[in-house]
């Protein structure tokens, strides 16, 4: 697990956003770390734009306040890019995750990434209806994710997949969203 680690998630309401980032948060609690996860709501409905953010350290956390400057920048629906500014406060060493099926190479061209930034590129939402047959990228999302930062190993996210949709779902739909995980991480691309 990483030292210290803020993460912004930018996404749509109904797409599993807020989902993603408790889930991560579990994956890196029961992996030994201290974390946060925190929902910010605009207008509460679906499709309207979302925000959530982690907090995962080695350390107890004793921030409270909002995550400004994310080391990775997880952006669930690639819309998003041209009606809220998702580079906002972002470092010169962020992490972006897109969820689009565009070349990492143009999404860090429309992101205006600069050469330190990482930009990468998973076809998330294809990835979840090809695996559960629904349009939400979350699951692909968190397995991308993993992929690019290092932030939690792949069989803990998984592990937390389970049990978090396990409450929920059917085992089908569960299986599904293992299958996009796994999928989300070995599909990623870096551009």
């Amino acid at each position: 697990m990483a030292k210290a680690i803020e993460i912004r998630w930018h996404g749509r309401g109904g797409q599993g956003t807020v989902t993603a980032a408790k889930v991560l948060a579990d994956a890196c609690l029961s992996g030994g770390g201290y974390v946060q996860a925190f929902p910010e709501y605009g207008p509460e409905r679906a499709g309207a734009p979302i925000r959530a953010f982690n907090r995962i350290s080695e350390k107890v956390i004793r921030m409270y306040g909002p995550v400004l400057h994310p080391k990775v920048i997880s952006i669930a629906d690639a819309t998003l890019m041209d009606a809220v500014n998702v580079t906002e406060g972002a470092p010169d060493d962020v992490i972006y995750v897109v969820n689009t099926s565009k070349d990492p190479k143009e999404v860090r061209e429309k992101l205006q990434a600069k050469e330190s930034q990482k930009v990468f590129a998973v076809d998330a939402t294809k990835i979840a209806v090809e695996s559960f047959g629904r349009p939400m990228p979350n699951s692909s999302m968190l397995g991308a994710l993993c992929k690019a930062t290092g932030v939690v190993e792949m069989d803990v996210l998984l592990e937390n997949v389970k049990k978090s949709f396990g409450k929920k779902f059917a085992q089908k739909i569960i299986d599904g969203n293992l299958d996009a995980a796994r999928r989300g991480h070995e599909e990623v691309k870096e551009g």
